[in-house]
């Protein structure tokens, strides 16, 4: 029997790169494409990428990116390139990948939110807009498809010490550290081996998990 098959949008990135083999252990054969091979964003590419897939188990919406800036200054373009990639990419990724769950069997979605969707700093509208959508989108999911076997999770990993956080300064990391009430941050491995590990809980869907100490 062939394994069963995995996808994790946004492949290039440092969180995909540490879910891939952890869902390698759990014995899935994973498809993990860059936005050069899969844009989220863009519905033509959504249906030309999935349309040679075949059968899958499993999808984790973790394609994202931000563009923070102050409300008053954000741009149409701004907004739309945020809420397109980590909302509207999200809601496609999941209708393609619900047509591709095996019957009777079913299948999981896992969405990667962001603690911003429910507590966001200044300067990140269209950030928490996006992310607080991809709460309310796996909720409703869960309640819709669960007849079908089929869960829907999020996992708000955490703020990470990756390349899409790179940029920021130590005193904006410090003030960032400071809301946590631990004082340290998530780490791309330990929220890679939770995400694997909620795959395996089956009785588990429509359920939001926020994996570092910031109350």
């Amino acid at each position: 029997m062939d394994n069963p098959k995995a996808i994790v949008t946004g492949g290039r990135g440092d969180l995909a790169s540490a879910i891939v083999p952890e869902l390698q252990r759990a014995g899935y054969d994973v498809l993990a494409p860059g936005r050069d091979e899969l844009d989220v964003s863009d519905a033509a590419s959504v249906k030309s990428w999935f349309a040679r897939v075949g059968p899958i188990s499993l999808l984790i919406n973790n394609a994202g990116l931000t563009r923070d800036v102050v409300h008053s200054r954000i741009t149409e373009e701004e907004w739309d390139l945020v809420v397109d990639t980590n909302l509207k990419g999200s809601f496609l990724c999941a209708q393609a990948a619900l047509r591709l769950f095996p019957k009777q069997i079913g299948g999981h979605i896992i969405n990667i939110g962001s603690f911003s969707g429910k507590s966001p700093p200044v300067g990140q509208t269209n950030y928490a807009a996006a992310k607080a959508g991809v709460i309310g989108l796996t909720q409703s999911l869960a309640k819709e498809y669960g007849k079908r076997n089929i869960r829907v999770n999020a996992v708000l990993p955490g703020f990470l010490e990756t390349k899409m956080t790179a940029g920021l300064s130590e005193n904006a990391l410090d003030r960032v550290r400071q809301r946590h009430a631990l004082g340290r941050f998530n780490t791309v491995e330990d929220a890679a081996r939770f995400i694997a590990f909620l795959d395996t809980m089956k009785q588990v869907s429509g359920q939001v998990f926020q994996l570092d100490s910031r109350v």
